[in-house]
């Protein structure tokens, strides 16, 4: 026995032995009224920027790496300043610092032996 399970734009789905299409609801008739799917679809960035993105606000998801960041605000720190404030084992502040470094939000420089991180002009626009 075949059932015909409906989505929110009243179309019969795949599968459920018939492919016919009924009136549209509203929801689809407000997007004809903006341009369309393909209209909509413009709207979602390409693949590389979501995936941009996506690193971005995992690095801001966790308050560790958010305390580095206002760490950092003022001016560049050695890791080992950052590390002492933190108080964390030296492994999972180099993981929290990569996360950042990946999500684009800080910068580390060589000075001597130690590398110094500081907020780059993307990691200051989210600390506005």
């Amino acid at each position: 026995m075949t059932s015909s399970k409906r989505s929110c734009c009243n179309v019969l789905q795949p599968g459920s032995g018939n492919m016919a299409v009924t009136k549209p609801d509203v929801g689809l008739e407000a997007i004809e009224n903006l341009g369309g799917m393909d209209v909509l679809s413009r709207k979602i960035p390409d693949k590389e920027k979501l995936v941009e993105k996506s690193r971005r606000y995992h690095a801001l998801s966790d308050p560790l790496r958010l305390k580095i960041l206002y760490l950092l605000q003022d001016q560049p720190l050695c890791v080992c300043v950052i590390n002492r404030f933190m108080q964390i084992a030296d492994s999972k502040l180099s993981y929290h610092l990569a996360v950042l470094k990946e999500g684009g939000l800080i910068e580390g420089e060589y000075r001597g032996n130690w590398i110094y991180y500081s907020l780059t002009d993307t990691g200051r626009e989210y600390m506005l």
